[in-house]
């Protein structure tokens, strides 16, 4: 009984190491038309205002090659480019834009602090909330990553509209880490990349960690996880106590692992690490073989990148 338990203990650890590494033997692979190095988080939030058309002319201006944009919808139905559905955080007023007109949006306060990086402002005079249909005008051969952030039907048919409207299925990626609302979104317009929700990441990790992955399909085309460390650093929630920063050291570790890295590149899936700040974590997120790297400042990471162009690998067919 023992010899055929070693027998098909061994058989599975050897055909998962070998799919590990050449996965398309299993799967067909993904054929992205995209490679980007570069991401603004929403436009380079540490450079001007968040999720605004300055901000992201002055990625564009440097080269960036994704723009990285949050949407929402107002009351009369126009899909807009901000973070949050309730305005409060970034222009002081207790409102909601799925409950407000487009017309009657305030203007973004200034200074606003920069998410994620604790103890920082900036300031800027571009203070409107963009329509999404303006991002697609000026930047229309720029890949863009759309997060839809809330679970409405009405806002993920607009933006598939738009999407298919200014034909830009192949230089978009949308989704939420939502299993839901990414469902939504694959239901809605299926020929538009997808981003891998939170659940769906997980399982990831786990099925890598017990040698199951290389089996498992993958419907989603972009990896886009946080480097835990990037939460440990500012001290967010849960992440503060001694406890917390244990666990997010151990989270570090889970997903910062090249073979996994390079199993879901190999698979053809666009792999990214946000939000990273600094040249140190910009090096460290190229040297664990991710494609992509999101940051609040975009003339950072472009320096990096012009003096460090082994890391530079971005296309667009």
């Amino acid at each position: 009984m023992l010899k055929p338990m070693i027998a098909i203990v061994g058989g599975f650890c050897s055909a998962s190491a070998y799919l590990l590494r050449n996965p398309t033997v299993l799967h067909k692979k993904k054929n992205l038309k995209f490679k980007c190095s570069h991401i603004s988080h929403r436009g380079g939030a540490a450079e001007n205002l968040e999720n605004t058309m300055t901000a992201f002319q002055h990625a564009a201006d440097l080269g960036t090659d994704m723009l990285e944009i949050d949407c929402h919808i107002t009351k009369d139905g126009i899909a807009v480019v901000s973070h949050d559905d309730l305005l409060e955080r970034t222009t002081g007023k207790s409102l909601k834009i799925s409950e407000t007109n487009y017309c009657d949006l305030p203007l973004m306060q200034s200074p606003l602090d920069v998410t994620f990086c604790k103890g920082t402002s900036v300031e800027g005079y571009d203070k409107s909330v963009p329509k999404l249909v303006e991002v697609f005008d000026r930047f229309p051969s720029t890949v863009v990553n759309i997060d839809i952030k809330i679970d409405n039907d009405k806002l993920i048919q607009e933006v598939s509209n738009l999407i298919i409207m200014y034909r830009r299925e192949d230089i978009t990626v949308w989704g939420n880490f939502s299993n839901k609302i990414t469902s939504k979104c694959y239901k809605e317009n299926p020929n538009v990349p997808l981003i891998i929700p939170f659940s769906q990441a997980l399982t990831i990790l786990i099925l890598y960690y017990t040698w199951l992955l290389p089996f498992y399909p993958i419907r989603e085309s972009a990896f886009e996880m946080v480097m835990p460390k990037v939460f440990n650093d500012i001290g967010r929630k849960y992440f503060n106590s001694r406890p917390g920063r244990l666990f997010g050291n151990f989270l570090d570790y889970l997903i910062m692992n090249k073979k996994l890295i390079a199993h879901l590149n190999d698979r053809g899936i666009f792999t990214g690490l946000w939000v990273l700040n600094t040249e140190k974590d910009f090096q460290r997120a190229y040297d664990v073989g991710v494609q992509g790297v999101m940051t609040d400042y975009p003339t950072r990471l472009r320096r990096f990148l012009n003096d460090n162009p082994q890391y530079n690998k971005s296309s667009v067919e």
